[in-house]
């Protein structure tokens, strides 16, 4: 970073520390007369290899200390192991050891140089100058890694921004849009004197009320254009005969995020706000939540499920990408953007099958199964098919009667589904393998072997198939089968330490030493962001949820529920929502800039090709799954 005009009126050490700091967080989101503060008030302190730093003996802490070369190891007597074990290391430009100084007590952890190492120190008073007149460097010291997460979305949001404007974000609540008066008749007014008040109020859709101003219905220049197409009703009835019954509607309390997926989900472009009380207060529409009309994912959505062949629906795909990057734009984490690109694929995945049904109906109802990353709504742009179907036996047919129907078609929606992105899987997790086309009754028996015999490839199984969603059909059977599964793994102590020690296997990317441990990828070392930073979140956190019963399979909503029911801390879960979040940005970063070069996709990173501050919350985030872990291993005494 470039120093400042102002610098050079300063001495030359206090220059020297200013730019070291500004090369670090958070000293790099500081204005200069805090950095100048600090700058002003440090000495520069050598530590041999070996030396304490700080020690739980000494009291109360009475210092700050930023790692200028070397680095830092904490260490906690282990009474289980007899000896000192290695809790931490603090590497260049980072902090230590704030929770205590703010808590103006002693360390609970010794701090030891590791090779020769430089840190430059404060002391208190001068802390807390920084820690009362700085907004962002109190931030970080109160909410630490939470903060840098902040740091990063902030500067890939801002990156997007520069080129594609600025709008209101997906976290802005409801309330907070221009919402207009809605336009509102009973139910016993014409059609026609409906449609003159929409078109004098220049709107494209109509709230039908009850006395109490509660929503009962809609009506929009769709189903206009619809009623006069069909000719079937004249505009002279009343709209209550016509209108679409129970429209959806959400709080004002809530986000412009859950008002884009319920329209993307259902195309449908308008949405009652309610008060607490269920009383119409507004319409929110589509055009009203991407007024730059650059972030359009109702559009795409509806565009997705209304294609009438399989080339636009390939040619639709590359339109994804482009909503990635405006999503990122408007102010979507990576929590929802993965959402976003489930539900485009979701609407894709249906379109398929119902152009195929158009085309060549088997006669047998099915529901389609998703697995895997995609049942648990966080798939990203580089995804396989992990499918299967579920059907009831309809009488006077066997099992074997229906897959030989069912099949066939099978085959053909998988087919034309890599033809849309979604590669084939190469482990046959798809719904014209035979073994995973099933009856209710079938699926509930493998299950019940799936559980009672804890075999390798079973457990390998886990991570595939307990993370199971229906897209297609009724869901219904899937959720009697959900219960059942549930169940029986709530009561099966062994299964879950047999998952338990599956998960422990998902190791964090960290040496003892949090390096980073690489993988070969090609001729390079690497990171694997899926297997190596997500994986050790998604297995662990899976065995706590099915342990205890939480229903939903996404890794993120899994963590809020187990925080509600105390099996996780709050300030730990999240902490490793967070972590997970992080790794999830990073890995959907890298995807958008591998499409930019027009590289082929994969979860492979170089660390050397992020900056000083994205490889240090990588870090971090990598030591929270190795936290989360000791947990699993704590809990089921490994």
């Amino acid at each position: 970073m470039a120093a400042s005009p102002r610098d050079s009126n300063r001495p030359q050490n206090t220059r020297a520390i200013m730019s070291f700091l500004r090369e670090h967080a958070p000293f790099s989101n500081m204005d200069d007369a805090h950095l100048a503060h600090f700058a002003e008030h440090a000495t520069l302190r050598f530590y041999a290899d070996g030396d304490q730093v700080i020690s739980p003996d000494e009291g109360v802490v009475k210092r700050f200390y930023v790692v200028k070369q070397g680095r830092i190891r904490g260490e906690r007597h282990s009474a289980k192991e007899g000896r000192a074990e290695t809790t931490f290391e603090i590497s260049l430009g980072e902090c230590f050891p704030l929770a205590a100084l703010i808590g103006e007590r002693p360390t609970r952890t010794l701090h030891r140089a590791v090779g020769d190492t430089f840190c430059l120190s404060i002391e208190q008073d001068a802390f807390i100058t920084l820690f009362s007149d700085s907004d962002p460097f109190r931030d970080f010291c109160l909410r630490g890694v939470s903060s840098l997460l902040d740091q990063v979305n902030r500067r890939i949001q801002s990156k997007a921004m520069a080129s594609m404007g600025s709008s209101n974000t997906l976290d802005t609540p409801l309330e907070n849009y221009a919402l207009r008066n809605p336009i509102v008749c009973s139910p016993d007014l014409p059609v026609s004197k409906a449609v003159a008040r929409m078109h004098d109020n220049n709107v494209g859709s109509i709230i039908v009320t009850d006395d109490n101003r509660h929503p009962a219905g809609i009506f929009t220049l769709r189903d206009l254009r619809t009623l006069v197409a069909e000719g079937k009703s004249p505009l002279d009835i009343p709209i209550g005969q016509v209108m679409t019954p129970e429209p959806c509607s959400l709080p004002s309390g809530a986000d412009a995020f859950e008002a884009a997926m319920l329209m993307a989900e259902h195309h449908f472009a308008h949405l009652c706000v309610v008060d607490d009380e269920d009383h119409l207060i507004g319409v929110v529409s589509e055009r009203d939540l991407f007024s730059l009309q650059r972030v359009d994912l109702v559009n795409l959505a509806r565009t997705i499920g209304t294609a009438t062949h399989l080339r636009t629906l390939v040619a639709l795909r590359a339109d994804v990408s482009r909503l990635v990057d405006s999503m990122l734009a408007h102010g979507a984490d990576s929590g929802q953007v993965v959402k976003i690109i489930t539900t485009l694929n979701d609407v894709t995945v249906r379109r398929v099958l119902e152009l195929n049904i158009k085309r060549n109906d088997p006669g047998i109802p099915f529901t389609w199964l998703t697995f895997g990353s995609e049942g648990r709504q966080e798939q990203t742009l580089l995804t396989d098919q992990d499918n299967g179907i579920l059907f009831l036996t309809p009488e006077g047919m066997t099992e074997d009667q229906v897959r030989e129907k069912l099949l066939p078609f099978a085959r053909t929606v998988n087919d034309e589904l890599a033809e849309c992105g979604f590669t084939l899987c190469k482990g046959n997790i798809m719904a014209s393998n035979p073994k995973l086309c099933l009856s209710d009754q079938e699926w509930d028996d493998w299950f019940i072997r799936f559980i009672d015999a804890s075999t390798p490839q079973n457990l390998v199984y886990s991570s595939i198939f307990l993370d199971m969603r229906a897209v297609y059909g009724d869901t219904e059977p899937l959720h009697l089968l959900l219960d059942k599964v549930l169940t029986r793994i709530r009561k099966n102590a062994l299964f879950q330490k047999m998952l338990a020690g599956n998960a422990l296997q998902r190791k964090p990317p960290l040496t003892m030493f949090r390096n980073f441990r690489y993988i070969s990828d090609g001729d390079r070392q690497a990171l694997d962001l899926k297997r190596q930073g997500l994986a050790p979140f998604v297995e662990s956190v899976r065995v706590f949820a099915l342990a205890n019963g939480v229903k939903t399979a996404n890794t993120l909503e899994r963590m809020d529920e187990l925080v509600k029911k105390g099996i996780f801390d709050a300030k730990d879960g999240n902490a490793w929502r967070e972590a997970y979040s992080l790794i999830q940005a990073i890995r959907m970063r890298a995807h958008q800039e591998m499409l930019k070069r027009d590289e082929e996709l994969t979860n492979f990173i170089d660390p050397d090709d992020l900056n000083p501050l994205d490889r240090r919350i990588l870090r971090e985030s990598f030591r929270q799954a190795q936290r989360l872990q000791q947990k699993l291993e704590v809990t089921y005494q490994f």
